[in-house]
């Protein structure tokens, strides 16, 4: 291989018969599909889109990128990439802290595991080898428990790792990775897939001096690098010390959320509550804030470590992110920041996604108060919330019925229409009443209803690059392709998605280019996302997802209006679906070979190249 900042070096796992291989990246899908989420799906294509998500024939990609593990900032990014068990998509997870980087730092860019073990096992790394080593003895162990188990015995200096606790050892479809820091690879499943596989961890032993990426033009990416920083620098959320995401980290965004209307409330029933300020960044910054983290070649910070100190809620952990304050508060009806701490910590003990675990709780709350089910869980209760999270991760009685995904729940229930969820997926914090490109984004996201594919709020909230009216539809479907299309990028060069509220498409084409040699434009950059936007939605088209109505919100949204600042708003997506795939060159929701060509997916004779 002959780019710049790969180690061309990707594991080969096959858990079945207990086999590591090792072989070169083609280069020829590196320069198509940059990188991390990009590489990862074309591998996920190649294996199938029919395989069953719980199924030794399903694999399971750890994918780092180009630049990761170097000095461009906020490089530390590690993507997961496999079919989903919660939603029967195609599904990326990306996760923070120094995992990737150390990945890189040994001497390798990916892993894809393939098969079953019969025994619990993890992988073992040093050296730029890999090695499959028994973990029975801590099988049943939580995510903490399993990473000071491996600290004790591999030592804590130049180690990462990154492991599934009993929600995923018991397949539970919102089941999440955690690595060393309270990080989480969250949506989608993906440490459900493992828990299957019986692979119980990934432990990496790499340090970075000598090991980071060479860049193959490296005076270029020294400017290239420099010229990223300082936009980062004087950002105006990213800023250092300074901006909001630094100071407050993501939960800066409840208050505003809020006030906007467009916080969704009591299962999405609201789009304002007057207690969410109890659980924000600005009342998490004084009352609860005991120190920064941050990742790996990241300046921001933007991982605020809270601290409860005593009472039945104490605790210390990281950090109260903005999802995860609302799912589990105003989605529920809580405001105390307290108790909504230690659920997150106990989501982290447990390995499971807070946004779908809130959604788990809030349709249990309002079938129960509907007089739907008997199982019983009243809105705010903290307690029985933290006992029935227990329950889910070990599918005990009721717990197994929501482990299977709130919107399996609610259908089982013979009441789908309680799941705020697309494909299966339930929404994250932002109502797709009060801030409408959000909600288009919800219902064409590729892996499920999920803000980070394309993050329209950015425009339309913060004015990003340029401000648009967040209750106006019309113009929506070509804003939101943009940024589909610029973070579909990013993640595959894998770089942190908060870049993108400092640096644009040229940003990141001078750092790609000094570093591989290959030379991108700003407009190249674009036409790479395009292609591994639509290289989802192909896997998709093939998985049985290929109607419009795939592509659509549940009713609450599109006929309940709004509340708060948003009064009387509906989404209107009937408008900005139609206007989408005009812009996207698709037939209701089907990619046409003609686009798939264009893009180099399928050849002449519409085969996969």
């Amino acid at each position: 291989m002959n780019l710049g900042g790969f180690k061309n070096k990707e594991v080969l796992v096959d858990l079945t018969n207990g086999t590591v291989d090792y072989r070169d990246i083609n280069e020829n899908d590196a320069i198509k599909y940059i990188g991390g989420r990009g590489l990862g799906v074309k591998y996920v294509l190649d294996n199938g889109p029919e395989v069953e998500p719980l199924s030794p024939e399903n694999i399971l990609c750890f994918m780092t990128g180009p630049v990761t593990g170097s000095r461009s900032s906020m490089s530390g990014r590690l993507c997961v990439v496999t079919k989903s068990p919660l939603t029967g998509t195609v599904t990326d997870s990306h996760i923070g802290g120094w995992t990737a980087a150390r990945l890189k730092w040994a001497g390798i860019d990916n892993l894809i595991f393939s098969g079953k073990s019969d025994k619990p096992v993890y992988l073992y790394i040093s050296d730029g080898k890999a090695e499959i080593r028994d973990a029975s003895d801590l099988w049943g162990t939580s995510t903490r428990a399993f990473i000071k188990a491996m600290k004790d015995q591999h030592g804590e200096e130049d180690l990462s790792v990154m492991t599934i606790g009993q929600a995923g050892e018991n397949t539970v479809r919102f089941a999440s990775f955690i690595n060393e820091h309270d990080r989480a690879a969250g949506r989608g499943g993906t440490a459900a897939v493992a828990g299957y596989k019986k692979l119980k961890a990934i432990v990496i032993k790499a340090a970075q001096k000598g090991n980071m990426p060479v860049a193959k033009l490296e005076s270029e990416y020294k400017e290239a690098n420099k010229k990223a920083v300082k936009a980062i620098l004087d950002g105006g959320l990213t800023a250092p010390n300074k901006g909001g995401l630094s100071v407050y980290g993501t939960n800066v965004l409840t208050n505003l959320i809020n006030e906007v209307g467009a916080l969704p409330t009591k299962n999405s029933q609201f789009t304002h509550w007057d207690e969410a300020e109890k659980h924000s960044g600005e009342y998490v910054n004084t009352h609860l804030r005991v120190a920064n983290n941050t990742c790996h070649a990241c300046p921001v910070g933007c991982k605020i470590e809270v601290e409860v100190k005593d009472g039945k809620y104490k605790t210390r952990v990281e950090s109260i992110e903005f999802e995860s304050a609302w799912s589990l508060g105003s989605n529920c009806l809580l405001s105390d920041a307290e108790a909504i701490s230690f659920m997150i910590d106990r989501c982290n003990e447990y390995g499971l996604d807070t946004i779908e675990l809130g959604h788990a709780f809030s349709v249990t709350m309002e079938a129960y108060e509907k007089g739907i089910i008997s199982d019983e869980l009243i809105w705010g209760d903290a307690d029985s919330m933290i006992e029935l999270m227990r329950k889910i991760a070990f599918r005990e009685g009721f717990g197994g019925v929501l482990a299977e995904g709130p919107a399996r729940a609610t259908a089982s229930w013979g009441a789908p229409e309680l799941s705020m969820s697309v494909k299966g997926q339930s929404i994250p914090a932002y109502d797709p009443r009060g801030i409408q490109g959000i909600g288009l984004g919800y219902a064409t996201s590729n892996r499920g209803a999920c803000h980070l594919r394309g993050y329209t709020v950015a425009s339309e909230i913060a004015g990003i690059p340029e401000p648009t009216d967040r209750l106006q539809p019309e113009g929506k479907g070509e804003l939101l392709k943009v940024f589909q299309d610029m973070l579909a990028f990013s993640d595959s060069m894998n770089i942190c998605k908060f870049s993108s509220f400092s640096e644009n498409a040229e940003h990141y084409a001078e750092q790609y280019s000094a570093m591989t040699g290959v030379q991108l434009t700003a407009d190249d950059v674009m036409k790479a996302g395009e292609r591994i936007y639509n290289l989802e939605r192909y896997y998709n088209n093939l998985a049985g997802f290929n109607k419009r109505e795939d592509d659509f919100l549940p009713k609450r949204f599109t006929e309940e209006p709004a509340s708060g600042n948003s009064a009387g708003v509906v989404s209107r997506m009937d408008i900005m679906l139609e206007e989408y795939y005009q812009v996207r060159g698709w037939q209701d929701g089907l990619v046409p070979n003609e686009k798939l060509r264009e893009l180099g997916i399928i050849d002449a004779e519409n085969q996969l190249v």
